[in-house]
């Protein structure tokens, strides 16, 4: 009997009055609407009462005890009306289930927010990695196109398929681990074909890839920071080292590099670089307690190891078998044509 009460003064409140006055910071309307709307419908749950709730509740206890009177229903209609102890009663139950179901709204529509405004920054993040990845890749490009490098043709097949992966298959929240990996192993090709022999480069995968998802673009900014500022900035005795363990459910990711013994006039600390810097924020943001990421900037080298401790499987039933990536340490070489 009560319950259209309820339903009424819950989208009233919340389809009519909060739009049209909370949205738009109106907020002595808002104040004097919820004034009235209470009022309202703080005497029709009176009404409800005196002309059929209490009526009925009174005629099925009647039966069962002859003697029984109820001071609730005693006088006329206008007299049970106008009875302050319950008409208090009535403000607070027909109060109570709107405002709490109201609670559940703003707290849905607070959590909407938040997750708008985490994907409006993943976003943009993601937006940084572009061009910051591109610039680096196009001028790898110009030092062999200066040398007419035989090699220049692959580099550019290799660019358009990274750039592909990272415009049309990273618009997702997660992407197959064994996609981003392919291409790193991309990006490593490209830029052993601009150092040669100058870098003695090693990669090691261990485990097997079987269907893990990860966040896209969360390792290459790690790895081509490594290249940037370990190999470009040195003239000889140039290393890389980069080791990525894969578990069912987690990957570490360990990259190192030497440092020249002399840093630059102007040079600045690795994590103070952009892609450092945006891999650590979308961690914080993607994998907030799940995810160890630490810097060990020393005099010779410095390293970075991320650790994530879950990921996302697919289902067995939708796992594609693929054939194990090999557990040791590869030495990366490609002909040197005059680089």
């Amino acid at each position: 009997m009560l319950f259209p009460i309820h339903v009424a003064y819950y989208y009233t409140v919340s389809t009519v009055i909060i739009p049209k006055f909370l949205y738009r910071r109106h907020f002595i309307a808002l104040a004097l609407s919820f004034i009235l709307a209470c009022a309202f419908f703080t005497c029709c749950y009176r009404l409800i009462e005196i002309l059929f709730a209490d009526p009925y509740l009174f005629k099925q206890l009647k039966p069962l005890n002859p003697g029984f009177k109820w001071k609730k229903i005693e006088g006329t209609i206008s007299e049970q009306f106008f009875n302050g102890q319950y008409m208090i009663h009535a403000l607070e139950q027909s109060n109570s289930i709107i405002w709490g179901g109201l609670l559940i709204k703003f707290v849905g529509m607070w959590y909407d927010r938040k997750q708008m405004a985490l994907n409006s920054e993943l976003n943009f993040l993601k937006a940084q990695i572009h061009p910051h990845f591109l610039f680096n890749t196009l001028n790898n490009l110009y030092a062999l196109t200066l040398n007419n490098s035989p090699a220049s043709p692959k580099v550019v097949l290799d660019l358009s398929q990274i750039l592909r992966y990272m415009l049309y298959e990273c618009n997702t929240d997660y992407v197959p681990l064994k996609k981003d990996v392919e291409v790193i192993k991309n990006y490593i090709a490209l830029e052993q074909l601009r150092y040669g022999d100058k870098l003695d480069l090693n990669l090691k995968i261990k485990g097997e890839i079987t269907g893990q998802q990860i966040a896209p673009l969360l390792m290459i900014p790690l790895i081509e920071n490594a290249f940037k500022h370990g190999a470009s900035e040195m003239i000889e005795e140039a290393w890389i080292n980069i080791v990525l363990e894969v578990e069912p459910n987690a990957i570490k990711l360990k990259v190192s590099n030497s440092k020249p013994l002399e840093k630059h006039q102007g040079h600045r600390s690795h994590f103070g670089k952009i892609g450092l810097a945006n891999v650590r924020k979308r961690l914080e943001l993607i994998y907030p307690e799940t995810h160890h990421f630490t810097v060990h900037d020393e005099e010779d080298l410095f390293a970075v190891i991320l650790h994530i401790e879950s990921i996302s499987n697919v289902s067995a039933s939708s796992k594609v078998k693929n054939t194990p990536i090999h557990s040791s340490f590869t030495k990366l070489t490609v002909e040197n044509k005059g680089l």
